[in-house]
């Protein structure tokens, strides 16, 4: 009976109770019935869909009516026992809260009033049992909990939701399967067929002894080994018990013995003293001896190491503990497999040679995941989630488990938070280096979203998404996996070079091409101070510059490319790698049938995207002519070729000018390329990779190397000639003296031209370096002839504030060069949502600066973003008078791009151009000495 109901409806009775409810966060999704209420501190919940089908019984209203008006403004007629949209009584409440709240309310009521008639009521009529000491407790709020808790208990209530609401592992679709099963631009269709008929054991789920197992590893996860069952404290069984309490009473005796002065050796003698001690008491005698010579710290590692645990899911067939099963590697291919075996997927298991990323191990150890604890398994049916141990040796952050070699791997799990913050680690101690090198293993195993790195200066780098996750990934490598002290450096932001295209104002918005003659022929100086001689540059920005033999010479231009087609090239990354492949292997003379025709459509798709946004007179053909992407071939930049010596596109692959001579233009043209890659890989200003750059090679002459090469090709043969006529001579006479000036003739011909030969090739090297170098300094003068930009990564910022505060947001996000994108409040409430963009390298410290600014009514969250040009010159310099007026002499306003830009060269150790100690003047006092 509700007591608030108004008169004395039957609304709800107690007795019904919710027991099998349950509790979580809100959701709210009224089309669905999907809504559960929760309440965390009170530890009670249950859902929306169960709490109708109770009272659509009650009531004799349909359940799926009830859960459609539950919102609203809708009210229930109990006499006529429907619906309606119209409050016929006036002050009645709504449907949601005169059948749910109403009674909710009602308890709470009476426990904080402390009415003990009403509270026992209450508990008798729902048959719960409250103990005594939570029934007499001062504390409102253990009552409270104490009758929740059994009325509305939150577990039941999420297993319900889950069991309802999580879709079944029979319910998986064929397209999810297929996207499961290809990794990159793969396609289903080009699987083998022994890999494509696997499809239907994903789909049919089956249990069978014949159905093949098959588990995918997401992640691994550390635990310590004391939390593993088998390590566990076992209860003792009878015999034990006795047998410890006959020790205990033994050595009982003995130091009643040794009190009374009648010390006992016998018993030390047979060693009956030596059984194990019990918890608690002190070794004594022999055993002390013993603990002393018997090292303890080697069991005290064991048990302080961690274990790792796969957390999986089997989608085909029964886990069992024991088992032998394939692990897949993420890079497995099951195109490798039958290339290596030529038996194929029948070959027995023990006979199988060696296949990259593909290993053979045995299910050692199943677990039931039940929160922190963990279940012993002897097997697990298919569609459920389990715990592996014994995987730490074979996988590393994902894998995939299969009794068949023909499954392919699974597409790993894709973060939205992508690791960008850098920090480079080293121990205190340089004896304790193993152990980092141990530790930064164990964390790379144990985190999926941190990557370790060893850079080329021998640095170990550790990776991570932000701040907050750069500081639990150290904790993890001092307490739990290193255990060692260790040192960190400052956060290593990475940072982008680019070129834009020429301003048309000025730093004070002035017109450039009003501007006096002075900037103009300042910028010019500017400009070729910056190239050294023997390099032509052109009005155009075309480079034009020879190898150091003399023998080629390359003309590169750089130009910007737009901003959807550099998004375009990013998004494309995968498709790009699938089409160097193939490349690779069509140069290699490898068959290229497995080519599908869905590839074939997703690269049409990719070249029409390309050509749409590059249009224009200077754009023209230009797709056609694209020769590699970079940096490693897949970046974000673009090598033209618009030589008719040597035709090559990444679409079509080289084509010479004769067959003959394709070979060689080949062996020139990947010089070129890795030229191309070293430049793209670090750019001028601050050795960082470039982005959305377009590298123009507009001719390469090479007929000076044809000449020496037909030279030294007529050079080779006169000298073959010679020792033909040498041996010829030999074989006639070998004693005639006569044959004597020949033969000495004949040698320094030969010494001359190996050494002229030589002279040319080993002076500057081979001719295939020469070239990567010239085409590498032919890139970056052409970028510093244009003007050139930092582009930082940036994170989206999402910020939920209330209105007081909002002042105090905009302050700390325009000190940290932030940018606000959008700004709306929550329906509903009096919290502002605010989106905001603010630079990687200025986020460190921003989650706690703006709680302390906002008394922590502010909390906001970071997530990557983007990369995004700084507007400003990192070069710049006053030039115009306008800008000497607004800006001073020295331009003493902070550059932001200069700042970044000369962090990063000194900490890579590069020049950089700044003073101490500018225009300094000498020191006077202004007053008049006494």
């Amino acid at each position: 009976m509700n007591p608030n109901s108004e008169q004395g409806e039957q609304v709800y009775d107690w007795s019904t109770g919710l027991e099998d409810t349950d509790d979580s966060h809100l959701y709210f999704s009224p089309d669905q019935g999907n809504v559960v209420f929760t309440s965390a501190v009170d530890g009670w919940g249950f859902g929306i869909e169960h709490f109708a089908k109770i009272y659509s019984k009650k009531i004799g209203i349909k359940k799926e009516v009830l859960l459609k008006t539950l919102w609203g403004d809708y009210y229930i007629n109990m006499k006529a026992k429907k619906i309606m949209k119209v409050d016929q009584a006036k002050g009645k409440k709504p449907l949601f809260v005169q059948l749910i709240l109403e009674n909710i309310w009602s308890l709470y009521d009476a426990v904080l009033k402390k009415d003990k008639e009403k509270i026992d009521k209450i508990v008798s009529s729902l048959g719960l049992k409250i103990g005594a000491r939570e029934a007499r407790h001062l504390d409102p709020k253990v009552q409270i909990n104490a009758i929740c808790s059994q009325w509305l208990p939150i577990s039941h209530a999420v297993l319900a939701m889950v069991c309802q609401k999580l879709p079944s592992p029979l319910d998986i679709t064929a397209e999810r399967v297929e996207k499961l099963m290809c990794t990159g631009s793969q396609t289903f269709e080009s699987l083998p067929p022994e890999t494509q008929a696997l499809k239907a054991a994903f789909m049919k789920c089956g249990s069978e002894d014949t159905a093949p197992v098959i588990i995918f590893v997401s992640k691994m996860f550390a635990v310590d080994n004391k939390a593993l069952p088998q390590n566990k404290p076992r209860p003792l069984s009878q015999e034990e018990i006795a047998q410890r309490r006959e020790h205990a009473r033994r050595r009982h005796a003995e130091k009643l013995a040794a009190a009374q002065g009648q010390t006992p050796l016998e018993p030390a003698q047979d060693g009956s003293a030596l059984e194990t001690n019990p918890v608690g008491e002190e070794p004594r005698g022999d055993d002390q001896h013993l603990e002393g010579m018997t090292p303890k710290p080697v069991p005290q590692e064991e048990n302080n190491q961690e274990s790792f645990i796969a957390f999986a899911r089997v989608f085909s067939g029964v886990a069992q503990r024991g088992k032998k099963i394939f692990v897949l590697g993420p890079k497995y291919s099951p195109v490798e497999f039958l290339q290596r075996v030529p038996l194929g997927f029948s070959a027995p298991l023990d006979d199988l040679p060696p296949v990259p990323h593909m290993a053979c191990c045995t299910l050692e150890n199943l677990y039931l995941l039940m929160g922190r604890e963990l279940e012993d398994l002897e097997e697990v049916p298919p569609g459920n989630v389990l715990g592996i141990g014994g995987l730490q040796d074979f996988v590393l952050k994902s894998a995939t488990l299969c009794s068949l070699p023909s499954c392919p791997p699974f597409i790993p799990l894709n973060f939205e938070a992508t690791p960008i913050v850098r920090v480079a680690v080293e121990p205190k101690h340089p004896s304790e280096m193993p152990q980092l090198v141990k530790g930064m293993k164990l964390l790379n195993q144990a985190d999926p979203c941190v990557q370790i790195l060893i850079q080329e200066t021998g640095e170990h780098v550790l990776v991570t998404a932000g701040e907050v996750h750069l500081q639990r990934c150290l904790d993890d490598l001092k307490e739990r996996f290193a255990k060692i002290q260790i040192s960190v450096s400052e956060p290593i932001i990475p940072f982008r070079e680019t070129i834009t295209k020429p301003p048309k104002v000025d730093m004070v918005n002035e017109e450039i091409g009003k501007q006096q003659k002075v900037a103009v022929i300042h910028q010019t100086k500017e400009d070729q101070s910056k190239i050294p001689e023997g390099i032509q540059v052109d009005s155009d920005g075309l480079i034009t510059i020879t190898t150091p033999n003399k023998l080629a010479t390359l003309s590169v231009r750089a130009m910007p490319l737009p901003e959807e087609v550099t998004q375009i090239l990013e998004e494309s990354s995968d498709l790009i790698r699938c089409m160097e492949q193939l490349t690779t292997s069509l140069n290699e003379g490898r068959s290229t049938q497995m080519i599908h025709q869905k590839t074939q459509e997703r690269i049409c798709e990719f070249k029409g995207k390309l050509e749409q946004h590059l249009t224009g007179r200077k754009w023209r053909n230009t797709v056609d002519q694209i020769w590699s992407f970079g940096p490693r071939k897949c970046g974000p930049n673009i090598l033209i070729n618009k030589s008719e010596d040597f035709q090559y596109s990444v679409w079509l692959g080289p084509a010479g000018k004769a067959s003959k001579e394709a070979s060689k233009y080949r062996d020139i043209g990947n010089s070129i390329v890795s030229g191309f890659q070293l430049a793209t890989l670090s750019g001028p200003m601050c050795e960082e990779p470039l982005m959305g750059v377009c590298f123009v090679l507009e001719k390469w002459d090479l007929s000076k190397f044809e000449e020496q090469g037909t030279s030294d090709k007529q050079n080779q043969e006169q000298s073959s000639l010679v020792k033909e006529r040498q041996r010829e001579d030999e074989t006639c006479s070998a004693g005639d003296e006569n044959q004597e000036p020949q033969d000495g003739y004949s040698e320094p011909f030969e010494k001359r031209t190996t050494k002229g030969e030589a002279s040319l090739t080993d002076c500057y090297g081979p001719f295939s370096g020469q070239l990567i170098a010239t085409m590498k300094e032919a890139c970056r003068y052409a970028l510093q002839v244009k003007p050139q930009r930092l582009m930082a990564a940036m994170y989206t910022c999402d910020i939920m504030a209330t209105g007081d505060v909002l002042g105090r947001v905009y302050a700390v996000l325009s000190k940290r060069e932030g940018r606000v994108l959008q700004e709306e409040m929550k329906e509903g409430t009096d919290m502002f949502i605010i989106k905001a963009v603010l630079p990687v390298a200025e986020s460190f410290g921003f989650a706690d600066e703006i709680r302390k600014r906002t008394s922590g009514l502010a909390s906001p969250q970071l997530v990557f973003s983007h990369w995004e040009i700084i507007p400003s010159d990192p070069f710049w310099v006053p030039t115009t008078e306008e800008e000497y007026l607004h800006f001073g002499e020295k331009a003493d306003s902070e550059n932001q791009a200069r700042k970044y830009m000369n962090a990063v060269r000194k900490r890579k150790g590069l020049y950089v151009e700044e003073k101490i100690v500018e225009h300094a003047e000498k020191q006077r006092t202004l007053s008049k000495n006494k």
